[in-house]
């Protein structure tokens, strides 16, 4: 049996390892720290009841855009452990925290064009869209999908709509200026999601 629970410091070098084993993006245990330290909140992982770790989802907000919204940095389940739902439930545990805690309005990642599974994943399951289309954005020079999830009902019918332009970016600034809360200051290159999963 796998339960999904908040990661913790402790946990950082069994998902840099589930991370090794499972996708073609890697990271430096600082980057997994940078995280848990700026977003514990938004870190998950999948633990079996022996202790081991066989997921993870790694995410972080992006605070100083016209709407405060999350992102998915990266998403890794060991395949031992695909097709029985565990992405899926640690992606509606980030989106959770992204809308709970911080009031995201949507959920965003980048995932290759060729993989299949993870856009199916996404796609059908987890009710994202593409938003745009990147060319060459991975090292390997494969194009990235920039996908999204709305996570506020309201603001995914206005994105429905076309009316999510300039009046509602102006009118987010003005929330975001006055609101109090500390950014993030995040100017690292948004980080790749590259899921071979398939839920």
């Amino acid at each position: 049996m796998v339960c999904i629970r908040s990661a913790t410091m402790e946990d950082l070098l069994a998902m840099q390892r589930c991370n090794l084993l499972c996708l073609p993006e890697n990271y430096q245990l600082k980057y997994y720290f940078y995280h848990i330290l700026s977003w514990p909140q938004l870190l998950f992982v999948a633990e079996e009841c022996n202790g081991k770790i066989v997921g993870y989802v790694l995410a972080k907000m992006e605070e100083e855009a016209a709407e405060t919204h999350g992102h998915i940095t990266s998403l890794a389940v060991a395949r031992t452990h695909r097709k029985l739902g565990v992405a899926t439930k640690l992606m509606e545990a980030a989106h959770r925290a992204m809308e709970e805690v911080f009031g995201s309005v949507y959920a965003s990642l980048h995932v290759r064009v060729m993989n299949k599974g993870a856009f199916h994943l996404y796609t059908e399951t987890l009710g994202y869209q593409i938003h745009d289309k990147e060319p060459h954005y991975y090292a390997d020079g494969e194009d990235a999908y920039d996908m999204r999830k709305y996570l506020k009902p309201a603001s995914a019918l206005a994105a429905a709509n076309g009316t999510s332009g300039k009046a509602k970016e102006d009118d987010g600034k003005q929330k975001k200026a006055g609101d109090g809360r500390p950014k993030s200051g995040d100017k690292a290159r948004k980080a790749k999601v590259a899921v071979d999963e398939v839920d």
